[in-house]
């Protein structure tokens, strides 16, 4: 039988190590692309997005007003349509826009969706995505 204080001991470490398993798993997922069941069929249009959709892609971020990695977020994707003929990058204010944010189900800043030629969402990272993974889900969306 376990004395009561290793019992609370042991309780602690399984605890500590049912939270690292689970921070580990939410860093290695956190911007990373994926196709969303939810989405599919989705479509946007410039009424829903402020601004054109690009000839080729377009590449939508939403972001809030004290959201750090949103800063980098919009970097990364200003360059990636910087270099990818054809792709615009739409900033989408989460808080100004909570009926787009409810109807697609934005759950966190950055989001980023990226939409093909026609304004279908093809692609959707959450957190702060890495350039290389931007330029790959856009190779579905062209």
């Amino acid at each position: 039988m376990l004395v009561p204080e290793r019992t609370g001991l042991v309780v602690c470490g399984a605890v500590f190590a049912a939270a690292g398993a689970h921070g580990v798993l939410r860093k290695r997922r956190n911007g990373r692309t994926r196709v969303r069941g939810r989405d599919d069929g989705k479509r946007l249009g410039t009424a829903e997005l402020g601004g054109e959709l690009g000839e080729r892609a377009t590449l939508v971020q939403f972001s809030s007003a004290f959201c750090a990695p949103c800063r980098a977020t919009r970097r990364i994707l200003g360059e990636v349509a910087g270099m990818v003929p054809g792709v615009t990058h739409v900033e989408i204010d989460a808080e100004a826009r909570l009926d787009l944010v409810r109807e697609l189900q934005i759950l966190k800043t950055p989001t980023v969706l990226v939409l093909d030629a026609g304004g279908r969402v093809v692609r959707r990272a959450t957190g702060q995505p890495r350039k290389a993974d931007v330029i790959a889900a856009l190779g579905e969306a062209v």
